[in-house]
């Protein structure tokens, strides 16, 4: 029951489509039709910065509410001890991601996950989560595209994670590298468009 509990909440909570919902809200306009067609920050701030940061840290406490509402689980179900714990948070952070990329709200179609990846590795391993968003930003900084500071930042974060969480579990492991190609897999099309340098820059 608590696995189960938190496939489903932590799914749930990652659906909620923020970007797709404030451009609607405050623009009445479906951000699907807009730029990339993604519902994430980066297209969303294409069009709206403000919205585009809103839509950025909403995504992200998607992500760390589900990490956070397995404490409550943990406690209800009197798991105990560290390792199911560990396991349960890294489950529920790798299924918001699944929500956000899969939103059954709109179709199961979704973004890409890096907000939402941000908040669960913020709550999961801090210091994990803020050495990806150095190599993040330098990797935006070199190339002036979104798309190669996040797939640099995604194959950058199972290592920090090894090397900065202490009592990793294998599965929090395997659930971090998951996390990690899923959004690698997300920005395919972006690697297609850089390998044809049609990508959009970011930065000028």
């Amino acid at each position: 029951m608590p696995w189960i509990l938190t496939i489903v909440s932590s799914y749930l909570l990652g659906s909620v489509p923020f970007g797709y919902v404030l451009v609607r809200l405050f623009q009445n306009e479906d951000i699907r039709q807009s730029g990339s067609g993604n519902i994430g920050a980066t297209n969303v701030a294409r069009t709206n910065k403000l919205l585009g940061i809103s839509t950025l840290v909403l995504d992200a406490l998607k992500g760390v509410a589900a990490v956070l509402l397995t404490h409550w689980i943990v406690r209800y179900f009197q798991l105990g001890t560290p390792v199911p714990a560990m396991n349960l948070a890294a489950l529920a952070g790798l299924m918001a991601v699944v929500g956000h990329m899969f939103t059954v709200w709109l179709g199961f179609r979704g973004g890409k996950g890096v907000a939402t990846a941000l908040g669960v590795f913020l709550a999961l391993s801090w210091p994990s989560a803020l050495a990806a968003i150095v190599v993040f930003v330098l990797a935006l900084l070199l190339s002036k595209y979104v798309s190669v500071g996040s797939i640099a930042a995604a194959l950058a974060l199972p290592v920090f994670v090894f090397l900065l969480t202490p009592n990793r579990t294998g599965f929090f492991m395997l659930c971090t590298v998951l996390t990690a190609l899923l959004v690698v897999w997300k920005h395919w099309s972006n690697i297609e468009r850089l390998r044809a340098g049609t990508e959009s820059r970011f930065l000028r």
